[in-house]
């Protein structure tokens, strides 16, 4: 086995699953997919001991946390404590550990590379939104960390579906990273240690 297909500890990172990024048109069309894929990857990795991880991007209203896009445009978004901010209703986030990020990367600031050691996981599952901007920027982090990354393909989505194919196609050749669906994800987690 190479070193970026050893999964026998993986962690189930799950990102941005949140009202506020489901508003946009090309993720509401998808998101009864989503939920119901990524509630099985939960279930499965609790059922397997795996740790799952439920990260969202939260902000402050006081432009303290904002990117530099968001000043730039002078529009916030995602504050805390407001709905859009909220998990979607209806995941089942059971025995999951939050992480709140403020930038694409779920590694920037957040700990969740120490999470990840703390748990002994040494490699990471992705599902969530948006593979060309949060699910890519972690994923490069990740191959910056050495873990490697199975995609759940049919657990992610595109906000910009132009970007899909061409971010899927870096992260195969680039970063050697795994496309796998939800039932190959889950027997993934079934035989992890």
């Amino acid at each position: 086995m190479g070193a970026t297909s050893d999964f026998t500890r993986p962690a189930l990172v799950l990102i941005d699953l949140q009202q506020g990024f489901f508003e946009a048109p090309e993720l509401a069309a998808v998101r009864e997919r989503m939920l119901s894929h990524c509630n099985q990857l939960a279930a499965a990795a609790r059922a397997s001991g795996v740790l799952v991880l439920n990260v969202r991007t939260v902000h402050q209203e006081d432009k303290s946390t904002w990117t530099l896009k968001m000043l730039e445009d002078d529009q916030g978004y995602l504050f805390e404590g407001t709905p859009q901010a909220a998990n979607l209703q209806g995941l089942d986030l059971s025995l999951s550990i939050e992480v709140i990020k403020q930038r694409d990367s779920a590694f920037w600031n957040t700990g969740l590379r120490a999470l990840l050691s703390q748990h002994r996981a040494t490699s990471i599952a992705l599902a969530g939104v948006s593979l060309d901007t949060c699910i890519a920027a972690t994923a490069a982090d990740a191959f910056a960390a050495n873990l490697p990354v199975a995609l759940g393909i049919d657990a992610t989505a595109c906000a910009e579906p132009d970007m899909e194919q061409s971010t899927l196609k870096f992260m195969v050749e680039q970063h050697r990273q795994k496309l796998m669906d939800t039932r190959q994800l889950c027997q993934m987690f079934s035989s992890a240690h």
